[in-house]
């Protein structure tokens, strides 16, 4: 089972300089459209792929649109003993800063 964070605390999180690593599950097209600054990309479909880019103890906080693909991703990657948050609402819900592009 994994935590969740609105996308406020997450933003309040970033205004405190606390090392949050945020990762982005969305499709290439959805992430070029607008991402939180500094998140890192793997796509829902490539998770599994991607397992050894990321740290097992480090906590990350997963996106994505509206809260559902990042649900599952969390779903999966704490079942594996990863230490992950979903942020419901998704980027649908974020106030905070955006970088375009890839």
């Amino acid at each position: 089972m994994y935590k969740e964070q609105m996308p406020e605390e997450v933003l309040g999180r970033i205004n405190r300089k606390e090392n949050v690593v945020i990762l982005d599950v969305r499709e290439q097209d959805e992430w070029e459209s607008g991402h939180i600054p500094g998140a890192r990309h793997i796509p829902l479909g490539q998770i599994a792929r991607a397992l050894n880019e990321m740290d097992q103890q480090q906590e990350t906080i997963v996106v994505c649109r509206s809260g559902n693909r990042s649900g599952q991703a969390c779903d999966f990657l704490s079942s594996m003993g990863y230490n992950v948050l979903n942020m419901p609402g998704g980027m649908s819900k974020w106030t905070g800063q955006i970088t375009y592009g890839k």
